[in-house]
């Protein structure tokens, strides 16, 4: 193909990757969750409306696995290992005994709603057993929660997709596996998969931070380029390559790396380009004219999944002496589907199953109708349960710059408008004598200042620390924007 030839489909793709952009602010304004304004511009684009046909399942699949390997590594990245860590098992079985109690459920209903045998009830129910990284990433950070819970429904997202895939697969396969295989099968990808992307995650963690890269925007791309090197060798091992990606994410994010916060803002740019590549290109994928068919039977099937088959797989899954009524109650309706169920079902119809693209009529409208009762709601419900968190935001961005021939790094910290730094003189800090406060931007103003200066917020504050001690230092800044100046003496009187 020419340049001349290739001129219409990128102004074509400049055009729709902007229009999905203004989208976003559009959506944030009416509370309509973005990705299903995504999957609206996809059909408007298909054979239906504009006229764009695309019917290739196969290459829906393996793009729509790459995108959400994307977005499950930028869901690893800004999750925080001190939240995640306390509801970790809880999360393992959540992803993996609830989502079993989720299936089962909701293959009870596909086997009556759509009059089908068992095994293709059991694989409707595993199209729609995995929640979606992508959506409850984006619809819960924003709202007021308490920090465990949210932890624990991003860890579910991040896990749950492998036992579901594994499940599609061995469904969609012309010869069924004995369960005692698929079982073997289920904890070997598992196990397999947790354990690469964590000899991944620690290599790449300790490759970055040896290395002296010529520019800092490499560091965004190494970092990007690891994780999915980590899918990639986790996949061509047979192992699961989401986990795998999703426990490198994890080691790199909460690793003290060079330029963190250029990084963070890189992969979240990259994550949203897969998500509106994925939800625009399954758009185009359906068809809207044969939706309608399908609306019946998914508001059933989807009311069973949403009001008894979730609530079942969270009930059975999470003690009753860690997480009270109102903590399943939320946990139960914040299952999110997405992008994962669509893309999932395209794996039956490249395997040839019957009734294949029916499956996929029914997901692609349970998702659309079910995302936009249930992502509004989440708020108002927190309310009325009463988990709505109070703000303890005074955790501080801290920035990190190498300074190779000096052995050194360069911390910027941006003391936000809640942080303990305000009102803390310089030299009440107390850094090792191997660290010094060299310069402060006030109101945009620079100024060195002396031991005597005063933070306030809003203040970004550059810091110069011998490499070896950087742990501490930043540690230190850390508790006293925590705590304030006294971080030290309540730190030993709590001991």
């Amino acid at each position: 193909m020419t340049g001349a030839h290739l001129d219409v489909p990128l102004l074509a793709g400049a055009a729709v990757l902007l229009v999905a952009i203004a989208a976003v602010r559009v959506s944030s304004r009416v509370g309509v969750p973005s990705l299903l304004v995504y999957l609206g511009l996809g059909m408007i684009l298909g054979e239906d409306v504009i006229g764009i046909r695309f019917d290739n399942a196969d290459v829906a699949r393996n793009f729509g696995l790459i995108a959400l390997a994307v977005i499950v590594a930028e869901g690893g990245l800004t999750t925080s290992w001190r939240a995640v860590r306390p509801v970790l098992a809880p999360a393992v079985v959540l992803s993996t005994v609830g989502v079993a109690a989720t299936i089962a459920v909701t293959a009870v209903a596909a086997r009556f709603v759509l009059d089908v045998d068992w095994r293709r009830a059991a694989l409707a129910g595993a199209l729609l057993g995995s929640t979606d990284a992508a959506a409850v990433f984006s619809t819960l950070r924003g709202l007021p929660l308490p920090g465990r819970l949210v932890a624990l429904l991003e860890a579910e997202s991040g896990v749950n997709d492998a036992p579901v895939v594994i499940a599609v697969t061995l469904l969609s396969a012309r010869h069924v596996d004995s369960a005692g295989h698929a079982l073997l099968l289920l904890g070997y990808e598992l196990a397999a998969g947790a354990a690469l992307g964590a000899v991944a995650g620690y290599v790449a963690v300790q490759a970055l931070r040896r290395a002296a890269l010529p520019a800092a925007g490499l560091y965004p791309l190494a970092t990007m380029a690891m994780a999915v090197t980590s899918y990639a060798a986790a996949a061509s091992l047979h192992a699961s390559g989401f986990l795998s990606v999703y426990v490198t994410a994890l080691f790199l994010g909460n690793a003290d790396l060079p330029h963190r916060r250029a990084t963070l803002g890189f992969v979240d740019g990259v994550a949203w380009l897969a998500q509106i590549g994925l939800f625009v290109m399954l758009g185009v994928l359906a068809t809207p004219s044969r939706l309608p068919a399908a609306v019946l039977p998914a508001l059933a099937i989807g009311a069973v999944l949403v009001a008894v088959a979730r609530p079942v797989g969270v009930v059975v899954s999470t003690p009753t002496r860690s997480f009270s009524w109102r903590d399943r109650a939320f946990v139960s309706v914040a299952g999110l589907r997405g992008a994962v169920p669509i893309v999932l079902a395209t794996i039956p119809i490249t395997q040839h199953v019957p009734g294949a693209r029916r499956f996929f009529d029914i997901v692609v409208v349970l998702v659309a109708v079910f995302t936009l009762l249930q992502a509004p709601a989440l708020s108002p419900l927190a309310r009325r349960l009463g988990l709505v968190a109070p703000d303890t935001g005074r955790e501080l961005d801290v920035e990190a710059a190498p300074l190779d021939r000096l052995s050194a790094d360069l911390l910027t910290v941006h003391i936000g408008a809640r942080s303990h730094l305000h009102g803390v003189e310089v030299w009440e800090l107390r850094l090792p004598a191997t660290a010094a406060v060299a310069f402060v931007v006030r109101a945009g103003h620079g100024f060195v200042p002396d031991p005597r200066t005063v933070l306030r917020h809003g203040d970004d504050m550059l810091v110069v620390t011998r490499r070896s001690d950087r742990h501490i230092v930043e540690g230190r800044i850390r508790a006293v924007g925590r705590v304030g100046r006294l971080a030290g003496f309540v730190d030993r009187a709590d001991t």
